[in-house]
């Protein structure tokens, strides 16, 4: 089956499962905790033929969708493919769905490494699969494949994290905190107390416009390459583009998700003692660790960095001038970069 062919009611069809009272990294317990999925294909007999594909900051499900498909990597005909939502997207347990005392402002802080546990509940629990084939992701997928790596070795035997780290720079979280002043000082949203019916859209706009700087590199605006997505000047691709993606979206699950991502750091797995390096020679998996050329906050250099610490791991770099959203899916050329990567990795 190719999702892409499929309705956009079907795509955004998934399942629930239950995690009950689920205990956070920090201690604290997630009472009634939910993880929604998607799967793709079917699980074999031997139930040996698992990929575990996890979402991005403020992405759903459907959105990981152009990278499956009967002619890619991916191959629904072959690999039982599995897409768990983050916590705080929405669907899975999330500021926006969760009943007092913990809705909105008062959701319990969530870690990457919280994502990955109740991931591999779903996966061990729902499915009973003790290996995976591989784990891969873009953006905040990536962090969520190094730590699978990381924390479940014997589990893992491949990654390909893409356009994302296994610890979260300083220069990352000065964009994180960028776009956090412009959604927050909307008076509108009062502290995370607002109206479902009155959400600080000044804030969310505001939130896309400074996100479309660190998004997408400076060669693609001076190509004016949002003409080849159909935008017919820089002013309608902010509006339209850029402030249309974040207006629809939960202030709180994008704060939620945003404090995952900027606390994300493997090394503070229990037993590395928050050391990046450590935990990056744990890692036992073969990976292909590929950067984009021009991604403003996960730069090549980070990733070289982290690659040289790890036993079986090659650097990959993205060509091409897209940024960080060469990895998300919008560029056929960049798409199929990945895709032959992924391909080459499975096969080896």
């Amino acid at each position: 089956m190719d999702p892409k062919k499929l309705s956009q009611e079907q795509r955004e069809e998934h399942e629930i499962y239950a995690l009950g009272d689920f205990k956070l990294a920090n201690g604290s317990i997630l009472p009634d905790a939910k993880i929604a999925y998607k799967t793709w294909g079917t699980l074999d007999a031997k139930r040996s033929n698992a990929i575990v594909y996890p979402t991005w900051y403020s992405g759903r499900h459907w959105e990981n969708d152009w990278l499956i498909g009967p002619d890619m990597a991916l191959n629904p005909e072959k690999y039982f493919i599995i897409v768990p939502n983050m916590f705080g997207n929405g669907l899975s347990s999330s500021p926006s769905n969760m009943p007092a005392p913990l809705d909105g402002p008062r959701f319990p802080e969530i870690s990457v490494l919280d994502n990955v546990t109740a991931q591999h509940c779903l996966v061990t629990e729902k499915f009973g699969i003790t290996s995976l084939v591989a784990v891969l992701g873009w953006s905040m997928g990536a962090g969520q494949t190094f730590q699978w790596a990381v924390s479940y070795p014997e589990m893992v035997p491949k990654i390909l994290p893409f356009c994302g780290s296994a610890r979260t720079s300083d220069h990352n979280k000065v964009f994180l905190e960028g776009v956090k002043a412009a959604l927050t000082a909307d008076a509108t949203y009062n502290g995370g107390n607002y109206s479902p019916d009155d959400k600080p859209i000044v804030g969310l706009k505001a939130f896309g416009r400074v996100y479309a700087g660190w998004g997408l590199s400076q060669p693609f605006y001076w190509h004016q390459m949002w003409r080849k997505l159909g935008f017919k000047s820089l002013d309608d691709f902010l509006v339209n583009f850029w402030e249309q993606f974040f207006v629809p979206k939960d202030p709180n699950n994008l704060l939620c998700m945003l404090s995952t991502w900027s606390r994300g750091n493997i090394g503070n797995t229990p037993g590395f003692e928050g050391s990046l390096e450590k935990a990056l020679a744990s890692i036992k998996a073969k990976a292909m660790v590929m950067p984009a050329k021009i991604d403003l906050y996960f730069p090549v250099a980070d990733e070289e960095y982290e690659v040289s610490h790890m036993p079986n791991a090659q650097l990959r770099v993205i060509p091409g001038i897209w940024g960080h959203f060469a990895g998300g899916g919008a560029w056929d050329e960049d798409t199929a970069f990945i895709d032959k990567a992924l391909q080459e990795l499975l096969d080896a």
